[in-house]
């Protein structure tokens, strides 16, 4: 029941700061007090009644002194709901159509009479005809949809419903426009829940259901697919009438996908796809290749797998075999990269190799080399190569093996020749000797040759004869090559001589001894060969010493031409030791020196340079006939780098290089990018330095500093990661990063970023309301966002969308929380959305809740009055604003005393379109009186109103909370004439209601249940019907709220009580907390439960003392206790006997300059509060 009641007559000289509602029941005899709050409004909602009970009702006044008399009582009245017929009910709209078939839906009425709705009637007829004919059960049905069937197709027909309680049946709602069955041809349309749209995250072993709803008509045809792939055979597919559901019973990284839905039927198609991401280790890696096999080592590289197996690779595990073993052994198995140097090899020695992704849930499979790969590289270029011979057709070549094989067996040796004018090298020979021959060649053409190793790795550089070759017969004067004239040996040993012979043609050779031709006999004989003669004597005697004589001879053979003496041409050689065939390390701060031997005729050019780079000037090259070298003194990290050496003459030229590598820190890191600002945190990516300082990188160190500080601070000092996420920054705050590269040398140098401002686009705005509406233009507000991002909001950005149109267009900027659209079309329909703006980017946009169409609105006129009463001191100037709104614009009339105001040049009015100012000036008596402000306008309201702000939670109780609220920005044209309070429970979606309609801004929800969790909503109602419901309270647990106890005393009543000797005084002190606290008064050496009265209630306590003497004076201690806490007050009482006393005198004076606020008692005074009169 709600209890109103009327002012006090009397405020005694305080204003009112409560009222005490009190209740008595017919078979009761106590009263009991209703408001636990203070009340300071003229009426008073009583809950907790016991239904068909009969109570009456008293109200007490209270001020700062105490409580006054309780007014009369009401007469008994019954506690019931008041029951009628229910309301229509709303928004009854057809939700779907057959050939024979109608569905239409409606909402409960907004009043249900008091009593629950029972059912709804369902009635039809034809459109030309007005005899309604009943389609539900007379009883009505329960749901709020129904179906209305065996209709005739394509014939018009209405609708309408009634909504029936026990009273019986409301005020019908009738579908709007002519209802026609038909079949409807409707697209496929997909529903994808949210979670769906994110994706699906399972773990290996578990299942996986994709169940999709679907609308479409005719039923669309349903298939699925798995993008980049075939649906597993594991897949189970199940499909209703409105759903479709794939589904998985044990997953496996191999099921992560795209899984695609495709729907159709003769509307048209539809496809979408849902992420499947199963929780499992990764895939093999792809692509294993090797890059590059040299004697003790091999490089590998590889793609990540196809399947990570939904979390990040951390890692590869990279393991070796050798072929005379089964068990692969480690690595490493913390490598970072997707390429890695397997060094330590044998050289000559089969392995195999494989690599496996490492993520967060294990070890994945593994990807193999698919043949063994022997640690060898192609061999060195053979030695010095040397004309043997030469002939017309034919040349025959020797040279020396190279210095090393490579690792690998040298199975041949190619001869290649190119005759002089031509640029085609070409295989003429093959052998797998140190010598060969080449024949079929031109007789008189001039060639050149060159001689390349080869092994299972490939061919090495090829050697180049000396000079260029004619192919011709030759003639050379016989000799021979002796290397001793005197031979001795003891006789009957056998004596064998060979003696080369040179000459061409072949020379004729023959022996004698002693001048003698040779007699050759079966101890003594002769043999020949085109290049040598022997000699063999067996068994030799004395006989046999003699001076043996060998003479060659061959015909003469004229040449023709001419011979011409010249130097020999030699192309250049580099003869390079074979520690500058490896790498060369070497540390920092040491001297490099690169000495490398050298020839060539002519003397050969030398240039040193370096491969990606220029000699710096710390560089020194010697250069002389035989030997050149470079020294660099105090190396550092950018002298790490391939050094080539090219020699050059008429002849030819010949380069070679030296890779040298500087044992150092290394370099800075590559490629610092700041991947990602959020509003406390900063994602950084790097690659590794492009100086490794010849040591594998170990770590990063990454470090940040402020813009204000001038040094840098660690944020990780063992980052073994190419990427950070640096967390827990000042939002806002300006910052500079760098990272440091470390190897076992040291910490290399820094890449830095350029300055950062941590923040990241901001939040959507808040709650946005309809301000106004004219013909042209629309008016909008709305809240701050939530958060900024850490960056000031810069500005606004309001799009619009007309109806029907899928294009969004900017139409304001504004950095205000308000935005007039203008230059709009009388009567379209409008979609608006705003968006926040910051440095860092755009929000999403917050679109305004309903469309709006533009139109010129009428609006009651409202009075935003601050203050009622105006008091002014004569001759003072007063003047008075009273801001009001209204449309169309209202008529301002002003009056006093029910008179029309005339105004003079003391005094006016000025009025314009949202305000009316009164001033009056050298205020006299004659302007005391009542001013009335009228305004007048034409009424024709045509919107809900806007939502009032989020309801705010101030109390609670087992079974009630206490809400309230602010009134709506906009009322929509017409009065806010109450509000509707909706709750329900956090695991509940089904809203209950708390009171249809309240003119307050405050209310008590009751019938909670003791300890459940609770949110509140609010909807503001004109005539027009309910609004929106506000945004959602803080969620409140029913329970007891629990509150400290405090006093609720003025400053006055802290001062001493000046009390005369003999008189009575009470002492009155509000209180408030909750639970109700126990109250205790004590005074030292007096118990005042025998000394004086005392008189607790709920909010205040009193004290009485009767006949005082100058032992009630002194200090009186007030303690409230409750589980809350506890607070105490004391109060000075000082007694007097005389009046003429300076004290008493300046009481006198204090009494005439001010109105007493006392009790009466035994014709004494005594006062609590004095105020200005």
């Amino acid at each position: 029941m709600t209890v109103c009641w009327n002012r006090p007559e009397s405020t005694g000289g305080s204003d009112i700061n409560n009222y005490i509602v009190e209740k008595r029941d017919r078979a009761g005899v106590r009263w009991t007090k209703c408001n636990k709050r203070r009340v300071t409004d003229l009426r008073f909602r009583v809950t907790g009644l016991t239904e068909d009970h009969e109570y009456e009702f008293r109200v007490s006044a209270e001020n700062t002194a105490g409580a006054g008399q309780p007014s009369p009582p009401t007469h008994y009245l019954k506690a019931c709901d008041p029951t009628f017929e229910p309301g229509c009910p709303t928004n009854a709209h057809v939700v779907d159509t057959t050939k024979d078939s109608i569905i239409v839906a409606w909402h409960r009425p907004i009043y249900d009479g008091g009593c629950e709705i029972q059912g709804y009637a369902v009635e039809i007829t034809k459109a030309d005809e007005e005899e309604w004919t009943i389609c539900t059960p007379p009883s009505g049905v329960s749901a709020t949809t129904f179906i209305i069937n065996k209709l005739i197709e394509l014939q018009e027909y209405k609708v309408r419903i009634c909504a029936m309680n026990k009273l019986g049946v409301g005020e019908p709602t009738e579908v709007q426009g002519v209802l026609k069955p038909m079949d409807k041809i409707d697209p496929p349309e997909v529903i994808l829940d949210s979670v769906l749209r994110k994706g699906i995250v399972v773990r290996a072993g578990g299942a996986m259901r994709i169940n999709v709803p679907f609308k479409g008509r005719p039923t669309p045809e349903i298939s699925w697919a798995k993008e980049d792939g075939e649906l597993s055979s594991k897949v189970q597919i199940e499909t209703g009438e409105d759903y479709t559901q794939l589904s998985v019973d044990i997953c496996d990284k191999y099921d992560a996908g795209k899984y695609i839905l495709n729907l159709e039927n003769s509307a048209g198609a539809k496809s979408a796809f849902v992420s499947v991401k199963v929780l499992d280790t990764p895939g093999a890696p792809v692509n294993l290749t090797i890059k590059d096999i040299k004697r003790e080592s091999v490089t590998l590289t590889w793609e990540p797998p196809l399947i990570d197996g939904g979390s990040r690779i951390k890692n590869y595990l990279v393991e070796k075999r050798d072929s005379t073993r089964i068990v692969y052994s480690n690595v490493d198995n913390k490598c970072t990269k997707t390429s890695y140097r397997v060094t330590g090899l044998t050289e000559g020695m089969i392995y195999y190799f494989r690599v496996l992704a490492e993520n967060e849930f294990g070890v994945g499979q593994a990807v193999e080399t698919e043949d063994g790969v022997r640690t060898s590289e192609p061999p060195l270029p053979v030695g010095k190569v040397t004309l043997a011979d030469v002939t017309k057709t034919s040349i025959s070549l020797s040279w020396e093996k190279p210095d090393h094989d490579g690792g690998s067996r040298i199975m041949g040796y190619y001869i290649e020749m190119q005759p002089v004018g031509s640029e085609e090298w070409v295989v003429a020979a093959t052998t797998k000797a140190c010598e060969g021959t080449v024949t079929g060649l031109s007789s008189g053409q001039e060639y050149l040759f060159r001689v390349s190793a080869f092994n299972e790795k490939g061919k090495s550089d090829p050697r180049s004869l000396a000079a260029p070759v004619t192919a011709k017969d030759v003639t050379i004067e016989p000799r021979f090559k002796l290397t001793f004239n005197t031979y001795s040996l003891p006789i009957g040993d056998n004596l064998k001589m060979e003696i080369p012979v040179i000459g061409r043609p072949v020379p004729k050779v023959e022996w004698k001894k002693d001048g003698q031709a040779l007699k050759e006999t079966t101890r003594l004989n002769v043999s020949s060969t085109p290049y040598s003669t022997k000699l063999f004597i067996k068994d030799a005697n004395r006989e046999d010493a003699g001076k043996y004589t060998v003479t060659a001879t061959s015909d003469h053979v004229d040449l023709p031409g001419s011979v011409v003496a010249a130097d020999k041409l030699e192309p250049p050689e580099i003869e390079m030791d074979a520690d500058l065939r490896k790498m060369v390390n070497v540390r920092a701060s040491a001297t490099l020196r690169l000495f490398v031997t050298i020839r060539g005729n002519p003397e050969p050019e030398v240039r040193w340079s370096k491969a990606n780079g220029t000699l710096n000037e710390r560089t020194q090259i010697e250069i002389t006939s035989s030997y050149t070298m470079l020294v660099i003194e105090n190396v550092d990290r950018f002298d790490t780098g391939k050094y080539v050496l090219t020699l050059e003459n008429l002849s030819g030229s010949k380069s070679a290089f030296v890779n040298v590598r500087v044992l150092d820190s290394p370099s800075a890191p590559t490629n610092l990018q700041v991947m990602d600002v959020k509003r406390n945190s900063v994602s950084l990516s790097w690659e590794p330095p492009l100086i490794d300082g010849g040591v594998k990188i170990s770590h990063y160190i990454v470090e940040k500093r402020e813009q204000k500080r001038m040094a840098f601070t660690s944020v990780s000092s063992n980052c073994v990661r190419n990427s950070y996420i640096i967390s827990d920054l000042q939002e806002g705050g300006r910052y500079f990063f760098r990272v440091l590269a470390v190897n076992e040398l040291g910490v290399g140098l820094p890449a830095t970023t350029e300055q950062v401002k941590v923040s990241e686009a901001p939040l959507p705005p808040g709650k946005i309301a309809l301000v106004d509406i004219t013909r042209h233009t629309v008016t909008l507000s709305w809240e701050k966002p939530d958060h900024d991002g850490g960056s000031k909001i810069t500005k606004y950005v309001v799009e619009m969308q007309s109806k029907g149109d899928d294009k969004w267009t900017m139409c304001s900027e504004v950095k205000a929380l308000e935005a007039t659209v203008k230059g709009l079309i009388t009567g379209e329909e409008y979609s608006f959305r705003v968006i926040a703006v910051n440095d860092k980017g755009r929000s999403d946009a917050k679109p305004l809740a309903n469309p709006v169409v533009v139109k010129d609105i009428t609006m009651e006129p409202v009075i935003n009055l601050l203050f009622n009463t105006y008091s002014i001191k004569a001759g003072n100037d007063l003047k008075i604003d009273v801001p009001f709104k209204g449309r169309p614009d209202p008529e301002v009339a002003w009056k006093k005393d029910g008179h029309t105001l005339k105004q003079t040049t003391r005094v006016n009015v000025v009025t314009s379109k949202t305000l009316s100012r009164i001033v009056i000036k050298d205020a006299t008596k004659e302007d005391v009186g009542k001013y009335e402000i009228v305004l007048t306008n034409s009424l024709d309201p045509q919107f809900l109103p806007s939502p009032p702000a989020k309801p705010k939670i101030i109390d609670s109780t087992k079974t009630t909370v206490t809400l309230t609220w602010k009134k709506p920005l906009f009322d929509g044209g017409a009065p806010v004439t109450g509000y509707r309070v909706e709750y329900r429970t956090t695991l509940d979606d089904e809203w209950m209601v708390g009171v249809q309609n309240t003119k307050n801004t405050e209310f008590i929800v009751v019938g909670l249940t003791p300890g459940a969790e609770y949110v509140f909503v609010v909807k503001s109602i004109n005539k027009i019907g309910a609004s929106e419901p506000s945004p959602e309270s803080d969620k409140q647990v029913a329970k007891e709220k629990e509150e400290e106890p405090i006093f609720d005393i003025s400053n006055d009543m802290r001062k001493t009580l000046i009390v005369k000797d003999g008189s009575s005084f009470t002492m009155t002190v509000p209180f408030r907390g909750k639970p109700i606290p126990s109250v205790t008064w004590t005074k030292p050496d007096v118990d005042l439960r025998v000394r004086a009265v005392i008189d607790s209630t709920d909010t205040f306590s009193s004290i009485t003392v009767e006949k005082a003497t100058r032992n009630d004076s002194g200090k009186y201690t007030i303690a409230l206790s409750s589980i809350a806490g506890t607070s105490s007050l004391t109060l000075n009482v000082r007694k007097y006997s005389t009046i003429n006393s300076r004290f008493d005198q300046n009481t006198k004076e204090l009494m005439n300059n001010h109105s007493l606020n006392a009790f009466r008692h035994n014709s004494d005074y005594h006062y609590c509060d004095v105020g200005k009169s």
